[in-house]
């Protein structure tokens, strides 16, 4: 079987159930999949071995169509295989995860999507561009009404 790293399937990689049930194509290309490689290798499996067990995979690769379907930002870094949302499967909770990267990984931006009171993310959302391009971007997103708003994350 095809494998983006040690614990990340080619097709957990580019799975999204949107794309099945509309029959969107949601193939990575081989630049793509490169950036995929990067990031699992620099922030998936790190993360990984510090959680101690499996993480789910939300969503890694989309395809433009996909992407423009479901509503996401033009600019998503999930267009070039460069970000990635996940969700603790219970080794450590996703805000674990999430302060786990933001202190101790590289990466490009980090975002704690829709915390609940206790300041747990539904998911994380991390990217990973270059050493050199990453912003170490920690932001959270939360939604007030019909409208979404990012604040910085710092103290996080």
């Amino acid at each position: 079987m095809k494998k983006i790293s040690d614990h990340i399937s080619y097709r957990e990689g580019n799975y999204s159930n949107t794309a099945k049930q509309l029959g969107i194509d949601n193939k990575p290309k081989a630049e793509h999949i490169k950036n995929m490689e990067i990031l699992a290798e620099k922030v998936f499996e790190p993360l990984r071995e510090w959680v101690g067990g499996p993480i789910k995979v939300n969503s890694f690769y989309r395809s433009e169509e996909l992407n423009s379907r479901i509503g996401g930002a033009m600019s998503s870094s999930h267009l070039d295989g460069q970000a990635i949302d996940i969700t603790s499967l219970g080794g450590k909770n996703n805000l674990e995860m999430f302060l786990y990267i933001k202190d101790n990984l590289d990466y490009d931006q980090i975002i704690s999507e829709f915390p609940d009171s206790d300041g747990v993310p539904k998911w994380i959302h991390v990217s990973y561009k270059s050493k050199k391009l990453n912003r170490k971007q920690a932001l959270e997103i939360k939604r007030k009404g019909k409208y979404y708003t990012y604040t910085d994350c710092k103290t996080c």
